[in-house]
């Protein structure tokens, strides 16, 4: 019984003395001199609704390159990353059979071209003909009107006017037929050059090279593709946005874009919105021109803020909030005394970021927290 009245005795000894340690640190704190600190009053505010969807950096304008005709491959003069211009000479094929066919071409156009010589003689000489003919005939005509000669010999001589405009008119059509032929060859010669010039595959436009699927010797088939080309400079993001969103996004609509690998944010605008709906995932593709930008190229990924409205949030500053792990606190100024609140927050935006519990509105904060800045310490207010 007397050693546990001791131990009683004991134990309010020492909670004497730990109140006694306690008041004597409230009041060490209160007598301390206040903390010079920048105070905010915290209100609602509007800020903008948004939303973000992710998506890839694709090329305005890119051309699978292909052969148009069946041959082997006899020089690529680019690779992945060269820069090139419209008309460079990108690949060549093999083509001495359309060189030999186009070569044939010539030679019928030199032939029938030949032949003009002649068939003009023809025509002069049918037409000369024709002529002494036609004055023999009237010669004949007058004398068998005077009855000078009978009615044989003005037969024969109608009938020698009516060959001589045969042959005239005969000779006049070998004439146009060789025409025809001319041009015919010609037609032929023209195919023939551009069949040997799907033999020299060139750039459609400046750009950069950026796949390559094609070796010298290997055959290249028509539609098989053998380099893709992009245009440089003029790129897009390419991002799927779920169909509750559709009465949000239009064309014209400015979109901010951040792009990872740039490590910078850029301002792009919508320039064409997929009208059909990817069942299986249910968004559509919007696609958004970006400016131009030092190292942006196709196949990046980038995250697209759409804004969607405004709505009313509790905002506070950034630099006014303590975050240790899962735990987040302000210091609220009641009565010129720092008070540590526990606080939930929401969205960041800029140097703001959400309060959605622990504050209210109309209450003081500390902007921006002092180095040892405690739990009820004195604080003063500086403009």
């Amino acid at each position: 019984m007397r050693s546990s009245v001791l131990i009683a005795g004991v134990a309010l000894a020492v909670m004497a003395g730990c109140g006694n340690n306690s008041s004597e640190k409230a009041r060490a704190a209160s007598e301390a001199a206040p903390v010079p600190v920048r105070a905010v009053v915290v209100n609602e505010t509007e800020w903008p609704v948004a939303f973000e969807v992710t998506g890839t950096v694709r090329a305005r304008t890119a051309a699978v390159i292909s052969s148009k005709v069946m041959g082997y491959v006899r020089e690529v003069t680019v690779r992945p990353g060269d820069r090139v211009r419209a008309g460079q000479l990108l690949i060549e094929l093999d083509a001495r059979d359309l060189e030999a066919n186009w070569r044939q071409a010539q030679a019928a156009v030199d032939e029938a071209r030949s032949a003009v010589p002649e068939a003009d003689n023809a025509v002069a000489a049918a037409k000369a003909g024709l002529e002494l003919a036609q004055v023999t005939f009237r010669r004949m005509q007058d004398l068998f009107q005077k009855r000078s000669i009978s009615n044989q010999e003005y037969d024969e001589a109608t009938a020698k006017l009516r060959v001589a405009e045969a042959q005239y008119e005969m000779a006049q059509a070998r004439r146009r037929q060789l025409d025809a032929k001319i041009q015919q060859a010609e037609q032929a010669l023209q195919a023939a050059a551009v069949m040997r010039g799907y033999a020299r595959i060139a750039a459609p436009f400046d750009g950069l090279v950026v796949e390559k699927n094609v070796e010298p010797g290997n055959l290249a088939a028509p539609g098989t593709p053998l380099l893709v080309v992009e245009q440089e400079g003029a790129y897009r993001l390419e991002a799927a946005v779920e169909e509750s969103r559709i009465g949000v996004v239009r064309l014209g609509q400015s979109v901010r874009v951040r792009v990872d690998a740039l490590g910078r944010e850029l301002t792009g605008r919508i320039a064409e919105i997929v009208p059909a709906v990817d069942a299986a995932a249910r968004s559509f593709t919007v696609k958004i021109d970006l400016p131009g930008a030092p190292g942006l190229r196709s196949g990046l990924f980038g995250r697209a803020v759409f804004e969607a409205g405004v709505r009313r949030v509790l905002a506070a500053p950034s630099s006014g909030v303590v975050e240790r792990g899962q735990l987040t606190s302000v210091f609220v100024i009641e009565n010129g005394v720092a008070r540590m609140r526990m606080v939930t927050l929401g969205a960041r935006r800029e140097a703001q970021v959400e309060i959605l519990s622990g504050l209210s509105g109309g209450e003081t904060m500390v902007a921006a927290i002092p180095a040892g800045l405690r739990d009820g310490a004195r604080v003063e207010v500086q403009p």
